[in-house]
């Protein structure tokens, strides 16, 4: 079987199994595992088909099992777990990507390490700290602890990674990382993101649970991360959990008190966010970054008027208004807001930066930011301890993922000694436990520990991972995929409620996705809980997908709940000025009017309405009040009233008009068509044939100018044109 055969047979299995069609997977999937005869795999197929078939035998007799459901469930997600090991299986023999070739690796090894072994060799590294800090001089000694160290992270990494299904031994194993009080918090932050990239493989029950767990760690990194990880797991696999009614009621036993569910939800709109990175990536390259470029030799020339003050802090004012006048000001703050928002606005930056040697081992890539790791303790003097500078604040604080605060220290790294030493001394001051009490590097301390920071750029680490590392092209990219975690059936109680649902409909209708907020404010709607701004929203979100008679629903029960809105007023007038209903939008562009009356664009597209309605004089005089309102020209009312003026006959008055419109300097094509049908309506042959020939001209092919021409006939002929001269004056019109 080539990849795309199995692939295409579990997918079929998977089917059977949602919908709960057991003995018809059990054929398919006997059929699967008679192409890898795998022995131990066949027995637990046979014994789950041996008791499926007393179980439907007792059903058969009429036996009363009140067991009988639980243990359909149980076969279910036994048959299930099968499955995805012969999948896995079938995969190892004819998958080169990375992580089969992982698997491969280790299943030829003679001797695979325990869990329990990996814990105790890094429990020890505290005790090869404590003499390493001891002897700072001897860095033999400290290298040779790193190494032993690091060599123990990849190994587990690596292990954890391709250990598709856990046995109860490596479950317990698993639960004395997070019991013990010897391991580093950076060690266990890696062993969950292992633990995740497994389950993203492959589901294992034992995992999840794991995760579970993990999630009321005390330390914050390690707690984040592992709900990340239990997030991206049930996105992965959803419908798996109700498989499991243990690990669906702890699920629902750790959101008492909605805590879960709002730390969920936070990472669902945090995980929606990351798919915003390119967008973000290319406005940062293509408007921001050239911006400041652009304007760096304006800064460099500006006068700061030191010479003429003595006051040190004299703010001078050309300093804003250079900064206003140019634009830069407007995109600084573009990237603040970004940045608080949590959007990842270093990636196109940092991602050039990421050919080190560092990034050619997979786990250095969600291993969190440690000065002593061995790739850059040097760089900061050797030391195991945290720098005391104003650089080793800046790397521990949460503006940059761990991933880029590496490739920030390896970029310094390459700055020769020398100058690196002044840098350094620069950078630390002999008063720094004055500076350290500072109220702002107190706060960059306190930020990089909030949980919705620790999460976020956990986050963007793991976007970096899978796009960016050696092997991302040979892994399925789970930021590819479209995060509906509501939608998923054991997470239903946890998110489905009206303020965290709000939520992520708010993120979706600031980012333009209208479709995707439509869908969850109607939800909200459906349970009775929408007030008039999320009716608003949702009336708006249906107008811009052009949905408009649902806009309109949306908007008349905003009306209801809030009457006399302008803005509701404006919008339906709007949406059934799009649906031609125009006697309708009549009605709300006048409502709108009463309270507005000054507002051109309402005077202008009630003025259109009337006009649809062929109602051309009082059309004319809704136009006529808006070219009085302009102080300077205003051609939209121009080309109205010409409009108006020939369909009710006044061709003197469109002639002027339109002459008005032609020497504004922006005619349009349609300028010169309808004032040729003006000239031709008066009896002007000759200048209509002129300018229906720049029509033509303006229109950039002669098809255009016929298709426009083609659609004025009938208020051509209501004009007198006769309709046996309409081809001879196209013919003139060459």
């Amino acid at each position: 079987m080539n990849e795309q055969d199995i692939h295409d047979a579990y997918r079929g299995i998977a089917g059977l199994l949602e919908q709960r069609r057991l003995k018809e997977a059990h054929l398919q999937l006997q059929a699967l595992l008679d192409t890898c005869a795998d022995y131990p795999l066949q027995n637990r197929l046979e014994q789950v088909k041996t008791a499926y078939g007393y179980m439907l035998q007792y059903m058969r007799q009429g036996s009363e099992d009140p067991g009988r459901q639980g243990l359909h469930l149980q076969l279910c997600a036994e048959t299930w777990e099968i499955a995805d090991q012969v999948c896995l299986l079938l995969l190892d023999d004819v998958q080169t990507g990375y992580y089969h070739s992982l698997r491969r690796t280790r299943k030829r090894m003679s001797f695979i390490q325990s869990l329990e072994d990996s814990l105790h060799r890094l429990e020890s590294f505290n005790d090869d700290l404590s003499l390493c800090q001891l002897m700072p001089q001897d860095h033999q000694m400290r290298d040779t602890a790193l190494a032993r160290h690091e060599d123990a992270n990849q190994n587990l990494f690596k292990e954890t990674w391709a250990n598709s299904s856990w046995t109860t031994g490596d479950a317990q194993q698993a639960d004395a990382f997070l019991q013990s009080g010897l391991l580093m918090a950076s060690d266990l932050c890696l062993f969950v993101s292992a633990v995740t990239l497994s389950l993203l493989e492959c589901f294992d029950p034992r995992k999840v649970k794991w995760l579970l767990d993990a999630c009321r760690h005390e330390e914050t990194r390690v707690s984040q991360r592992a709900l990340v990880g239990l997030a991206l797991a049930l996105h992965k696999h959803p419908g798996r959990l109700s498989l499991y009614p243990a690990l669906a009621a702890q699920l629902s036993l750790m959101d008492e008190g909605g805590k879960l569910g709002s730390d969920l939800n936070r990472i669902y709109i945090q995980l929606l966010r990351s798919q915003e990175t390119e967008k973000v990536n290319r406005k940062m390259q293509e408007e921001i970054i050239p911006e400041m470029m652009k304007n760096v030799n304006l800064m460099r020339g500006m006068k700061f008027g030191f010479e003429e003050s003595a006051d040190e802090n004299d703010w001078n004012p050309d300093w804003e208004k250079t900064f206003e006048q140019s634009g830069l000001g407007d995109k600084i703050r573009e990237v603040n807001e970004l940045q608080m928002e949590g959007s990842d606005v270093y990636m196109s930056t940092f991602a050039q930066l990421k050919n080190y040697p560092f990034f050619k081992e997979l786990s250095n890539w969600l291993y969190p930011f440690e000065q002593w790791h061995s790739s850059i303790v040097h760089i900061f003097g050797g030391s195991l301890k945290d720098s005391p500078s104003i650089l080793g604040l800046l790397l521990q604080s949460g503006f940059f993922c761990n991933s880029d605060k590496y490739s920030m220290a390896f970029m310094m790294n390459h700055i020769p000694q020398a100058q690196r030493n002044v840098i350094f001394n620069q950078l630390t001051s002999q008063n720094m436990d004055e500076l350290m009490e500072d109220e702002q590097l107190a706060g960059l301390k306190q930020f990089a520990a909030r949980p919705e920071v620790i999460s976020n750029q956990y986050i963007h680490d793991l976007y970096r991972f899978y796009k960016l590392n050696p092997q991302h092209r040979e892994m399925a990219d789970i930021f590819q995929d479209a995060f509906e975690l509501h939608r998923i059936p054991e997470l239903a109680k946890v998110l489905q409620k009206p303020a965290l649902l709000k939520e992520v409909a708010d993120f979706h209708f600031r980012k333009g996705h209208f479709t995707e907020a439509s869908a969850l404010y109607r939800r909200i709607a459906d349970d009775g809980q929408a007030d008039a701004d999320i009716l608003q929203r949702t009336g708006y979100c249906y107008q811009k997908d052009k949905l408009y008679a649902q806009a309109v629903d949306a908007y008349l029960k905003a009306d209801i709940l809030k009457p006399d809105h302008v803005w509701t007023i404006r919008h339906l007038a709007t949406c059934y000025r799009q649906m031609r209903r125009y006697e309708d939008a009549l009605e709300y562009y006048r409502k709108a009017e009463a309270i507005q009356p000054d507002n051109r664009n309402i005077l202008f597209y009630t003025g259109s309405c009337l006009a649809e309605l062929e109602r051309y004089d009082e059309a004319l005089q809704y136009f006529f009040r808006l070219d009085l309102m302009e102080n300077d020209r205003d051609v939209k009312a121009w080309r109205a009233i010409a409009w108006c003026s020939f369909a009710c006959g006044k061709q003197e008055q469109a002639a002027r008009y339109y002459g008005k419109v032609l020497d504004s300097g922006s005619p349009l094509a349609t300028d010169y068509l309808n004032a040729g049908h003006v000239a031709w309506a008066g009896g002007n042959m000759a200048q209509a044939a002129g300018l229906y020939n720049r029509a033509a001209q303006a229109c950039g092919s002669r098809d255009e100018f016929f298709n426009l021409f083609e659609k004025d006939k009938d208020i051509l002929v209501r004009m007198g044109v006769r309709t046996e001269d309409l081809p001879l004056m196209m013919d003139l019109a060459e």
